[in-house]
């Protein structure tokens, strides 16, 4: 996964996509960067761009507004941020009065420059319900109440749903933008116009990342373990212990490969494992280092439903601090040892 550890926004411009007008609301003037508004644009920029949903995307062949306005201005053919903007503005509009689902928002349009090259972002910024007090006299007396605001933006602290990062285009590379697409939970995910953001707006493919097929590595042989290990807790601690160590030592996985290593004469497992595995989409992995790292500095244990157990993982691998040692039943011992301090929470 490419990841982007240093960014500057050169220049923002935000508009009005309000649903219940008639026209989007157009800015004609950059946003003036005070530090404050720097900082709420600068931490959701850095917020999106560090999401684990983010993904790799490649442009369809296909004429996309998004596409050629964004790579004139990438490539100095016009280097007018706020037309660019508007234009964005204006499509991302007639996509919204075509589904009555799609969100009201601002729409943010952003210059930056990172250490990965010079970027379009876009973000769109769905309005959340805040509240502000309302002060009235009455009577020659203060009268104070708490009124909803229905277009409030997304605090600095909020997550927001979609954005995108534009690449210049070059020969040879993987990829052109990455996208961040987060689908409501509910009924309505399913309905038409759910990927309009991806599909409609930007008109690009998602593709696989090193972080994504890691994460689905992960994710699939833990759900593999839970379903055929249940009630056999040294058999998972083997598969879990494999996968760990992997993550740590190698710069990838092939699938059968591992599976033989695993299980070895257990030729059902050996075959089932590697079946399963390769259902979910993944069959050769190139381990995303950074993302594995983080996930392993972190070891969370969820024993007899009862227990959640987190640990260091230079501890979990420390045995003279931790100890887990079978009984010879399909049962494990788990220990703590020469405990010096604890607090309860």
């Amino acid at each position: 996964m490419e990841y982007v550890n240093d960014i500057n926004v050169n220049e923002a411009v935000i508009h009005i996509l309000d649903s219940n007008g008639g026209d989007p609301i157009l800015n004609e003037y950059s946003l003036d960067l005070t530090d404050d508004i720097y900082k709420f644009i600068f931490k959701h920029i850095d917020k999106c761009l560090k999401d684990e949903e983010l993904k790799y995307a490649i442009f369809n062949p296909e004429r996309s507004i998004v596409k050629e306005v964004c790579q004139d201005y990438l490539n100095g053919i016009d280097n007018n941020l706020i037309e660019l903007s508007k234009e964005l503005a204006r499509q991302m509009f007639a996509i919204m009065n075509g589904n009555t689902n799609i969100p009201s928002c601002d729409l943010i349009v952003a210059s930056i420059v990172t250490d990965k090259g010079p970027m379009i972002a876009i973000l769109k910024m769905d309005y959340v319900k805040n509240f502000i007090h309302h002060i009235d006299f009455i009577d020659e007396k203060i009268g104070i109440e708490i009124v909803p605001q229905s277009a409030g933006l997304p605090g600095s602290g909020q997550k927001i749903q979609k954005a995108a990062f534009i690449k210049p285009i070059r020969d040879g590379e993987h990829f052109n933008l990455m996208v961040l697409d987060k689908q409501r939970k509910s009924k309505k995910d399913e309905e038409y116009g759910a990927n309009y953001f991806i599909n409609n707006f930007l008109g690009c493919t998602v593709i696989s990342n090193e972080r994504d097929m890691t994460k689905s590595f992960v994710n699939a042989a833990e759900a593999w373990t839970r379903e055929n290990f249940s009630e056999e807790p040294a058999k998972a601690m083997k598969v879990r212990d494999a996968v760990k160590q992997k993550l740590r030592d190698e710069e990838s996985i092939n699938i059968d490969e591992f599976s033989q290593e695993v299980f070895g004469e257990d030729k059902e497992n050996v075959k089932n494992f590697s079946s399963y595995i390769k259902d979910q989409g993944v069959e050769e992995v190139e381990i995303d280092k950074t993302w594995a790292e983080k996930k392993l500095k972190k070891i969370r244990l969820k024993i007899d439903n009862s227990i959640d157990l987190y640990i260091d993982e230079q501890d979990y691998l420390d045995s003279s601090k931790f100890e887990v040692t079978r009984n010879g039943d399909g049962t494990v011992n788990m220990t703590i040892k020469f405990v010096t301090n604890y607090i309860e929470k």
